[in-house]
């Protein structure tokens, strides 16, 4: 299945990017995942590409395409059997140098936008703490202004990006009597003084770093500020339609990929004197989850089109985001089944698979609260708003 609106040249950018893929990312992802870290120079050399400025502006070092080109980007690095290099990648395109974008002043974008888009700069987005998840109004993370600085105090977790990345979009208190609306986004450069960093050792991701991050009297300039204070919290809401939507890309991604894993190695295997194909049970097992995919995958890609209009789309993007991830555990349990006690070790990517897509139903909102959110808008009649701003990801 592919989108319609793609043109020779949408496809002629997927073949150069998997040809990039082939020859610069593949070789390295078991040691990767091994080491629990990713050579920065991949970075460098998707920049050199235009791979991590698809869709910013020429004036900062981007090339100015179409959303679609963005689909392509995540798909194709969806298909490394890789989520911990998958999400790193996207968590600086898409998740946070968008706010950047958007939101900060110029000198900001002159320092580190134009960092990331050239891949020299690793970028994160520190909302999550120890004590609020999903429900970011109760960070509890303060940044108080003295003269022409910030004082920051708190904590974060489950940082992607956290360790070895270079600076965070920080989600901070700096009128905590305001709630909501005392919430605003600080960049926060990771080598300031005071900032702490321990590695959280995940069940998956293996490859990406994330990070319990600790700030203690950390002295951070006004000029740091992104965009208004105060605005910080309507900034994160209008952001996260960009982060559910590739999430869902990735998520749907990973499916397809763990399927067709699984039917070369179901081809090939034998049980009973018979291909592991050839049995009832397992055909119609797999055209269920291709059945399944294909419908899910075309909605997303009519996400795709909303994102590439305009459209502020919450509850597309989450119903993508929920049936996506959702699915997506349960194409990869299945293929693992199909593997039988192979699955259960470390010489088939499937286990890798089966670690990594767990997480995809918890990041950037989990299920219940895509659920919540699908249930405000039709039963509720909750009209979200999208906060003004520079546009991003169309032409």
């Amino acid at each position: 299945m592919q989108a319609t609106s793609l043109t020779v040249e949408h496809h002629v950018f997927r073949e150069s990017l998997k040809a990039f893929i082939r020859k610069e990312i593949l070789p390295h992802i078991d040691q990767w995942e091994e080491e629990g870290k990713i050579d920065r120079s991949i970075w460098k050399k998707m920049g050199d590409m235009g791979f991590t400025g698809l869709n910013y502006p020429e004036a900062y070092g981007g090339l100015d395409l179409d959303f679609y080109y963005s689909m392509i980007l995540c798909e194709e690095l969806s298909h490394c059997f890789s989520g911990g290099f998958t999400i790193t990648a996207l968590v600086i395109q898409y998740m946070s140098a968008p706010y950047l974008l958007k939101y900060a002043s110029e000198e900001l974008k002159e320092k580190y936008l134009k960092g990331v888009i050239a891949g020299d700069l690793v970028s994160a987005v520190a909302i999550t703490e120890p004590g609020a998840g999903s429900d970011v109004q109760k960070i509890k993370t303060t940044a108080i202004r003295e003269g022409d600085h910030y004082l920051i105090n708190g904590s974060k977790t489950f940082i992607t990006n956290g360790f070895y990345g270079d600076f965070f979009i920080t989600a901070v208190k700096t009128d905590p009597s305001k709630g909501s609306k005392g919430i605003s986004l600080i960049l926060i450069d990771r080598h300031a003084a005071g900032i702490t960093a321990t590695k959280i050792n995940k069940m998956g991701w293996h490859a990406s770093d994330t990070a319990e991050l600790g700030f203690d009297q950390v002295k951070v300039p006004v000029s740091n500020l992104i965009g208004e204070e105060g605005a910080g919290f309507s900034y994160l809401m209008d952001g996260l339609q960009l982060e559910r939507l590739t999430a869902a890309i990735h998520s749907i991604s990973t499916a397809e990929s763990a399927l067709a894993y699984t039917m070369e190695y179901i081809n090939k295997r034998e049980a009973f004197k018979q291909k592991i194909q050839d049995f009832q049970v397992v055909r119609h097992r797999v055209a269920q989850m291709v059945a399944d995919i294909a419908v899910t995958k075309a909605f997303i890609y009519s996400c795709c089109d909303l994102q590439q209009s305009g459209m502020y789309a919450v509850k597309e993007c989450s119903i993508a985001k929920l049936q996506a991830s959702e699915l997506a555990v349960r194409v990869v349990n299945q293929c693992f089944q199909f593997f039988g006690g192979y699955a259960f070790t470390e010489d088939y990517k499937i286990a890798r698979l089966y670690r990594d897509v767990r997480v995809g139903t918890i990041i950037g909102g989990t299920s219940e609260i895509m659920l919540e959110i699908i249930a405000k808008m039709t039963i509720d009649k909750v009209n979200y708003q999208q906060q003004a701003s520079t546009p991003i990801s169309s032409n």
